[in-house]
């Protein structure tokens, strides 16, 4: 949704206009300042937040076809995609597919085995991906993933860009009262994750490596819910970190930069990231990495200079150190952290990339699904 949304914006300021189509939050289908809701319901118990169409959209589908767009751009590779593909065909239009998620990272949601998990994502993926004239990715890692899958469509890396406005820094006011709020003191350095708390977010491996520092001056906050936030809870309480470590639970998405500005290190464990949207928004926020090494952190952090990516819990052991002992240090790889990201994930570029890419097939003028 964050790269949906940061394309949309960028796309409208450039002067492009830009219809949506996506699913609504209940039964009823509706539209509303461009953009078309189709009915749905929940499907979480298959796939995290996902949803299914249970509306038909042929007046949507049609309106949107006699609109004759010069593009559609699919991003999802469900429900909406069907009807992105038929408003395609209709229109004559080219249809560009993003493809976001790893998905074999999240069998254990779908299929009892991790192996026959794995067999129909990669089934799945050839499938609904024969049906599109151009693969847009946003790391070299899922590039990579689909063509080992058989995908053989174009496929271009466009890393996805951020307004960055809400990340900034705004003084230490609202730090302070975030830290407060929490009993973190002044001397103490925070470290921080903020996402989701799920099995494959891998946030138990970062409390574990947590526990066995002594530094009392370090603590922890671990920002956003999830299904499997009970049991990171239990296991930070059996790891002995009550005091320590901080849950906050869901924070309102206007509040998200005040949090990342609360930290002084951002750190993950995650292996599941297509790009890994909070990195970039830590960075922004003046945070240097200590994350688990990954490939979709390759074009992300520059070792040494705007953080570091550890194998093993030595290494994460050794970095964490490094940066909790060295102020200096620490507020340096934080200050390249947001110079690079300002530089090479902005809203502007990502959009430019993106247009550059429509332009090459029939048109200018995109509609997103």
């Amino acid at each position: 949704m964050t790269s949906v949304l940061s394309l949309i914006a960028g796309l409208t300021e450039m002067g492009h206009e830009v219809r949506i189509l996506t699913l609504s939050r209940n039964l009823h289908t509706f539209s509303s300042d461009n953009v078309t809701y189709v009915g749905s319901i929940g499907a979480g118990k298959i796939y995290p937040n996902a949803r299914f169409k249970v509306k038909r959209a042929r007046a949507a589908v049609r309106e949107l076809v006699e609109w004759h767009p010069d593009v559609v751009h699919s991003q999802c590779e469900f429900c909406t995609f069907r009807m992105a593909r038929r408003i395609a065909e209709k229109s004559g239009a080219p249809l560009i597919h993003t493809y976001h998620t790893v998905y074999e990272d999240y069998t254990h949601y779908f299929s009892p085995s991790e192996r026959l998990g794995k067999r129909i994502v990669a089934f799945f993926s050839r499938r609904i991906l024969s049906k599109v004239d151009q693969v847009i990715v946003p790391t070299d890692k899922v590039r990579d993933l689909l063509i080992s899958y058989g995908v053989k469509k174009p496929i271009m890396t466009i890393p996805t860009g951020l307004k960055f406005d809400r990340f900034r820094r705004s003084g230490d006011r609202e730090r302070d009262l975030i830290r407060q709020r929490f009993g973190i003191r002044k001397d103490d350095i925070a470290l921080i994750y903020l996402g989701r708390l799920a099995e494959e977010k891998n946030v138990e491996e970062i409390l574990e490596f947590f526990s066995r520092q002594s530094n009392e001056h370090l603590k922890m906050l671990v920002v956003g819910d999830g299904p499997d936030r009970k049991t990171i809870e239990n296991t930070a309480w059996s790891l002995g970190l009550e005091g320590r470590v901080i849950f906050t639970g869901m924070v309102p998405p206007d509040e998200v930069g005040s949090y990342y500005s609360a930290g002084d290190i951002f750190v993950c464990a995650s292996q599941s990231e297509t790009q890994g949207l909070t990195y970039i928004e830590a960075m922004a926020a003046g945070l240097p990495l200590l994350c688990r090494n990954d490939l979709c952190l390759q074009e992300v952090v520059i070792e040494g200079v705007n953080g570091y990516t550890y194998d093993t819990e030595q290494e994460f052991q050794y970095y964490l150190k490094k940066l909790a002992g060295d102020q200096e240090h620490r507020h340096k790889l934080g200050k390249n952290a947001t110079r690079y990201v300002f530089d090479e994930f902005s809203e502007k570029r990502f959009a430019d990339a993106v247009t550059a890419l429509y332009q090459g097939g029939k048109g200018e003028a995109p509609i997103h699904s």
